[in-house]
């Protein structure tokens, strides 16, 4: 009799987690944990485990704070797990409450250290803090220090994160996972000629511990070498993967168009096709690029409508530089004509590829139709290209006046100052808040 009784309240104590587990909504779990809580069920960690995973999926921060609250009267705040777990919903949702909270916990495990490595690491919040909570842990493990090269690489620091992998090699009990191998051979693409060294010994470090060359690693490796400027490499690695995806060829397209080999690009191209694997948005980024800089007008339009026949939508790095080489082929009223026909709104992007256009062809007229509209969005500290371009345009131009007025809104910035390239390239396919290249 009493097997049974436990048989039957084990089936109901499951069904009230099973119910926690897939509640459809926020509302819904705390109205299940409410429930329970009324009809006396007893509970236990996984219960509470389960509503505040459910409540967090649907980034609801009252709910996740009404619940706190529930699990701070029912007596379970000093259970390490479900602490953690209350942790990195505020971490998603409040990172301030997560600091209180953070302070407050009795105990912390490497899981609870690591939460807050990365909601200090995240792009936006204190990489110098994250550090301080990485030194002051009593144990890490490979996530600690996967989290925190990730913070550096967020940032830009991309040599910190590097030296900071150096002493996790040497110094350090901690075996290299793909993971934290992908997020240095990142960094390195990122630092170009001066990461290849870098990324080479991590390469190395892969062989030597004989890794498969699976999907994710080839991709690394094929993006690393292309980004740092050995094709060479990236094509032997590329050739050496048994399985290829839209990463892999994309990683060596973007490597060749950057380059300046831009008939290579098209080729790897045009066998991705054959090959049958769809290109996506960044694909075609990379190969209007190639058009662009070779001056292949008639493959570049062809490309472009491409993008639509392949079931996207054009981008404005597509529309950069599809206004680009129609541009650099003497058609600048074409151009124009593609700018007011977008679909999208114009930005910085577009307009500063059109006046390239208009400068490499010296026809101030054409620019002038947009200079100002150009000058309206451009910001100092980050579209300094785009500056020195107007200024030379107004030179060219006569308009003299109007070159001292744009050079004193770049006095301001100190960066603009010392900048002096407004190429293309700069301009259209540098990395920029509105592109993906």
């Amino acid at each position: 009799m009493k097997h049974k009784v436990l048989s039957c309240f084990v089936r109901s104590f499951n069904s009230w987690a099973l119910s926690l587990k897939n509640a459809s909504s926020p509302h819904k779990a705390i109205h299940i944990f409410s429930k329970m809580h009324r009809k006396n069920v007893p509970f236990d960690s996984f219960c509470i485990l389960f509503t505040l995973k459910s409540c967090t999926h649907f980034h609801n921060l009252p709910i996740i704070q009404n619940l706190h609250s529930h699990i701070i009267k029912l007596g379970f705040t000093f259970n390490v797990y479900i602490s953690t777990s209350l942790l990195n919903a505020y971490v998603l949702l409040s990172f301030l409450d997560a600091c209180l909270l953070f302070d407050e916990m009795p105990h912390r495990n490497v899981v609870t250290w690591n939460t807050m490595i990365m909601g200090y690491s995240k792009s936006g919040n204190d990489i110098r803090r994250a550090r301080e909570v990485f030194e002051q842990m009593p144990c890490r493990d490979i996530v600690s220090w996967s989290s925190m090269i990730a913070g550096y690489n967020n940032v830009g620091n991309f040599e910190q994160g590097l030296l900071l992998f150096r002493q996790m090699m040497f110094h350090e009990e901690v075996k290299v996972d793909q993971v934290t191998a992908g997020l240095v051979l990142s960094a390195c693409g990122k630092m170009g000629c001066v990461g290849l060294l870098a990324g080479k010994s991590v390469h190395g470090l892969m062989v030597k511990n004989r890794w498969e060359l699976n999907v994710e690693i080839g991709d690394a490796l094929v993006n690393m070498y292309a980004k740092c400027g050995n094709l060479r490499s990236g094509a032997q690695v590329f050739e050496m993967m048994s399985e290829r995806d839209v990463k892999s060829w994309t990683a060596l397209i973007c490597g060749a168009a950057k380059h300046g080999f831009s008939e290579e690009a098209l080729l790897v191209f045009e066998k991705m096709v054959v090959s049958g694997v769809k290109p996506n948005e960044l694909t075609f980024t990379a190969v209007l690029s190639a058009c662009a800089r070779a001056g292949l007008d008639e493959e570049g339009r062809r490309y472009f409508k491409m993008i639509e026949e392949n079931g996207m939508e054009p981008r404005i790095q597509h529309y950069a530089c599809l206004v680009y080489l129609v541009g650099k082929a003497g058609n600048l009223e074409e151009a124009y004509d593609i700018i007011k026909a977008m679909r999208l709104e114009p930005n910085v992007v577009v307009l500063g590829s059109f006046l390239s256009a208009c400068k490499e062809h010296r026809q101030f007229g054409m620019a002038e139709r947009v200079i100002e509209q150009v000058l309206t969005m451009a910001k100092p500290e980050n579209d300094r290209g785009i500056y020195n371009l107007v200024c030379d345009l107004y030179v060219m131009g006569d308009k003299l006046e109007e070159v001292e007025r744009v050079r004193k809104l770049m006095l301001n910035t100190e960066h603009v100052r010392n900048a002096r390239d407004s190429s293309f390239e700069q301009l259209v396919l540098k990395p920029h808040k509105d592109t993906i290249y």
